[in-house]
């Protein structure tokens, strides 16, 4: 059985002293973890579009290859989304960093076992698709070593970080998506539109 961390205290030791540091959540508890952690400029939540969180940074890792770009999503809406994998290698962006948060379940849904709690490997998944930068995460040391990384070019990297399977108490983030969009923009130096 592998070692498996509490998920708030993760997702904040990976996002200390983030900087200028840009995180598209995916939906559900990734999403209710990055706002646990403090409500930044440059996150931005998904309220919907399970799958997405990882084609959206994709997309901004492209559109701003200035900025560190992380992925924060779960391993349910990873494996909705493996196809996402294959195009992210393909593109090969060197500021994105996919972190998959892996308690084996469908939190949003009732807990119910994913294919991970059963076998599934996701950062064997990203390596088979091309990911030249791939691990499993089972210590607070391992989130500081990838937290050291996130600025560093030669992405993409791929991390699956094992968490224990709990439901934290929901720390709800904003909901409004045109608030949202208009802040990441402004944090970007982008007029609204």
């Amino acid at each position: 059985m592998r070692a498996r961390l509490d998920r708030r205290e993760a997702v904040a030791a990976l996002l200390a002293a983030r900087g200028d540091l840009l995180v598209v959540a995916g939906l559900g508890s990734p999403a209710y973890d990055l706002m646990a952690a403090g409500d930044h400029d440059g996150n931005f939540y998904l309220w919907g579009g399970m799958g997405s969180a990882v084609p959206i940074a994709l997309g901004l890792a492209l559109a701003r290859p200035d900025r560190p770009v992380l992925a924060l999503t779960g391993d349910g809406e990873m494996l909705m989304g493996l196809g996402a994998l294959a195009t992210v290698a393909r593109a090969a962006p060197r500021n994105l960093t996919v972190v998959v948060l892996d308690n084996g379940r469908y939190g949003e849904t009732g807990m119910q076992e994913s294919h991970t709690a059963s076998g599934t490997k996701l950062a064997e998944v990203a390596k088979a698709c091309g990911f030249r930068r791939a691990t499993t995460i089972q210590t607070l040391k391992g989130i500081a070593d990838l937290r050291r990384n996130l600025r560093a070019t030669g992405g993409p990297r791929f991390a699956t970080v094992a968490i224990v399977a709990d439901n934290a108490p929901r720390v709800l983030p904003p909901r409004d998506g045109v608030f949202l969009k208009t802040r990441l923009r402004a944090s970007l130096g982008l007029r609204s539109i």
